[in-house]
């Protein structure tokens, strides 16, 4: 069943990584199992083996030839430095070639204790497996580049956490667990070396077009490239809502993927402000704080790779806070881009009309003044091109006449610069904002049906709505908004 694992970080220095066997389980049981995903990394449908399958993704077993390692890293947590993390519940298995050509390292998640753990227990509860799952099987259909799902395995053993939860391994897929972090723990040991080895890498794993510069342009060029994704990241999160939660270096990806989905939520009312983990107290990671994060991230990045930018320390920093300081505009390009489609329009507005930033952000406004559900409502925009019944619908949802009448007329005179009939704009619409996300109350109630009855099939039909985010689910409630007392107002990292 397994296809052939080629063990890339394995054959790095010992003082990266730490081999470690999982610890193996006492009653494995397959929870979710993403086939189509399996196919695209070479895994052969016809010789499916649910028990090997079992088995070998709870850790009890190891694929033929793999040996596990734990990568070191650092991080800066809410802004602290804390030089030594690394994988403390989590052991990469190696990488398998993907249909595309690409490698995908393949990881699991709750595998037991590993040289990083620092006293804990190297386990998950189920609900964290299970939320991972959804939320990044969520954003990959929502196109975000994201992490990924490959299986979910019950433990048949309890974690411990404020009380006694059911276990479960996650198994996640990645173009790399490439951290900013990865990069901060060798900086901050003075390893210039190993800094270099992994510029090398995150170069052939996720730039090849920067394969083949001179050595001492590789650092800069990297920098360059790993700023542009992180930009075109947040904007697409920005777009859906999402708030990531969590956003120290440590899951800020080279890769410009999503990773780490801890206390992650999307809104539901829109603010600007709204933040949701329980941990952070102050709204350091909140919707709006998003891209001032990110670039706070990447200077992080920067700094590790002066030494190798150029030899004259001032003309590094000069060098690397010139590219940092580009965040900002290729951000506000790229958010644009995403507002541009969320109102769906398709052409750039002419500098005399203020831009399209102005006008998504005035839309904004009308959303947070109404407290109107951000998902619905740019939905909603699609029966509205024209005055009439689709109009009627979304005014009911908003409640906001006045401020609708004021920004009604100049949506659609931008959208009659388009040149395009309304059923073209319709589907421009509804193409840029979808119908169904992985709400935070239908999370939680997936979450509760599996922990206190043992039944995933709540997940199972929330799984099948979010891969499908643009079509209307069979099961209408998972569209609504949460009841006033369906709202979850805090989401936990689970650790």
């Amino acid at each position: 069943m397994f296809p052939r694992f080629s063990q890339q970080y394995l054959a790095l220095p010992d003082r990266m990584r730490a081999e470690c066997q999982p610890t193996p389980v006492a009653a494995p049981r397959l929870l979710a199992f993403n086939h189509s995903l399996a196919e695209a990394l070479g895994f052969d449908p016809r010789d499916f083996d649910a028990e090997e399958a079992t088995q070998i993704f709870s850790g009890t077993r190891l694929p033929p030839g793999v040996t596990p390692v734990a990568a070191a890293y650092a991080g800066h947590q809410f802004g602290n430095f804390v030089p030594q993390l690394g994988d403390g519940r989590a052991l990469l298995l190696g990488e398998l070639a993907h249909r595309d050509g690409r490698l995908r390292d393949v990881q699991l998640k709750g595998s037991g204790r590993t040289p990083f753990s620092r006293g804990g227990d190297g386990r998950s509860p189920i609900g964290p497996v299970l939320r991972e799952y959804l939320v990044s099987e969520a954003m990959h259909a929502l196109g975000v580049p994201t992490t990924r799902a490959l299986a979910a395995v019950a433990t048949g053993e309890s974690v411990h956490r404020q009380l006694p939860e059911p276990g479960a391994v996650l198994t996640r897929v990645a173009a790399s667990h490439l951290r900013v972090g990865t990069f901060q723990f060798f900086a901050a040991r003075g390893d210039i070396d190993a800094v270099k080895l992994l510029v090398t890498l995150s170069i052939e794993r996720h730039y090849p077009e920067l394969v083949g510069l001179p050595e001492d342009e590789q650092a800069m060029a990297l920098l360059d490239a790993v700023i542009g994704r992180q930009a075109s990241l947040v904007a697409q999160w920005k777009g859906l809502g999402f708030i990531h939660g969590v956003m120290n270096t440590d899951n800020c990806a080279i890769s410009g993927e999503t990773i780490d989905y801890g206390p992650c939520a999307f809104m539901d009312e829109y603010h600007p402000a709204t933040v949701f983990s329980s941990i952070d107290e102050r709204g350091r990671y909140a919707w709006v704080n998003q891209p001032v994060i990110a670039q706070w991230n990447l200077a992080r990045f920067a700094e590790t790779l002066l030494a190798l930018i150029d030899d004259d320390q001032q003309r590094a920093i000069d060098r690397a806070t010139a590219a940092i300081e580009s965040f900002s505009e290729r951000h506000e390009q790229a958010w644009a881009d995403v507002l541009r489609g969320k109102l769906g329009l398709t052409r750039e507005a002419e500098p005399e009309a203020g831009g399209d930033l102005a006008l998504g952000g005035q839309w904004l406004e009308v959303l947070q003044t109404d407290k109107a559900d951000f998902t619905l409502s740019f939905r909603e925009l699609a029966a509205a091109i024209e005055p009439g019944e689709g109009e009627q619908t979304l005014r009911q949802r908003l409640n906001a006449d006045a401020a609708l009448d004021a920004w009604l007329p100049s949506w659609r005179e931008r959208l009659s610069e388009e040149g395009r009939a309304s059923e073209a704009l319709q589907a421009r619409l509804q193409s840029s904002n979808p119908l169904v996300i992985p709400r935070n109350h239908l999370v939680e109630g997936v979450i509760r049906a599996a922990v206190d009855h043992d039944d995933l099939a709540p997940f199972e039909t929330l799984l099948a709505a979010v891969a499908n985010p643009w079509s209307a689910p069979a099961d209408q409630s998972l569209l609504r908004p949460p009841e006033p007392g369906e709202r979850v107002l805090r989401t936990f990292c689970g650790t």
